[in-house]
């Protein structure tokens, strides 16, 4: 009896492995650690693995409309997944939003306890952005600069990062003295300051299931996983707001 269960144990985890694939996952580059960390747990809850593009949402959503073979678009803002199913890319009735997220201004020379005083003042040489064209945290950034009327004091010294993740590396590296990034991406370190929501359009992170997705079962899996408990947990601890 023994060898006829472990037969059929061992037969069901031949099974599972031979259903196993693999989703290619284009993602706004903000969400980087947050996805890298979900992977694992995708993995052990389905069975699937997943293959993740990070990059500013314009270019992922260029590269989708230039054939690029991802199956699922995680975008930084609410407008590019729409238009991927506009444009026949996405599938109708995909879209969903996955996460709400949070701009951030950080230093690592600057005492950013009064955020907005420090912009006021302007005693610095650069400050770094995500590139406004394409990325959307880049768009938040001028949107709240803009509304504290500092538009012409601060333009002069912008430094632009091709991607929030260029960006964040532009202060890392003193190549800026401050910038503005996604808050999920400095959660727990010093020297920022969180950008009031009303200076900024909400930062709507959309996700869709693209076409070339449809049919590939880890495709649609990882769009339910990201649905769940388990990944909202995630999610929500890294600083972003799930609704």
């Amino acid at each position: 009896m023994n060898r006829m269960i472990l037969g059929a144990l061992a037969g069901l985890l031949l099974s599972t492995a031979a259903h196993a694939g693999t989703v290619s996952v284009a993602v706004a580059a903000n969400f980087t650690k947050v996805a890298e960390e979900l992977a694992p747990l995708f993995k052990a809850e389905t069975g699937h693995d997943v293959s993740y593009s990070f990059g500013a949402t314009g270019q992922l959503h260029t590269q989708i409309s230039q054939g690029a073979p991802f199956e699922v678009f995680l975008a930084a803002d609410d407008e590019r997944p729409t238009r991927a199913v506009t444009e026949g890319f996405g599938v109708e009735g995909s879209v969903f939003t996955y996460a709400v997220g949070a701009l951030a201004l950080y230093s690592t020379s600057i005492d950013l306890s009064d955020g907005k005083a420090v912009l006021e003042a302007g005693a610095f040489e650069k400050i770094a952005i995500a590139d406004p064209a394409t990325a959307p945290y880049g768009q938040a950034a001028t949107e709240a600069i803009a509304a504290l009327g500092l538009t012409d004091a601060i333009t002069p010294k912008l430094v632009t990062g091709e991607n929030i993740t260029q960006t964040l590396q532009f202060v890392e590296s003193g190549n800026a003295e401050l910038g503005f990034v996604a808050a999920s991406q400095v959660a727990g370190k010093t020297g920022v300051w969180i950008v009031p929501a009303e200076l900024f359009e909400p930062i709507r992170q959309d996700g869709v299931l693209l076409k070339t997705g449809e049919a590939n079962p880890a495709a649609t899996a990882y769009v339910d996983f990201l649905k769940s408990d388990a990944a909202i947990g995630v999610i929500e601890a890294a600083g972003y707001v799930v609704e």
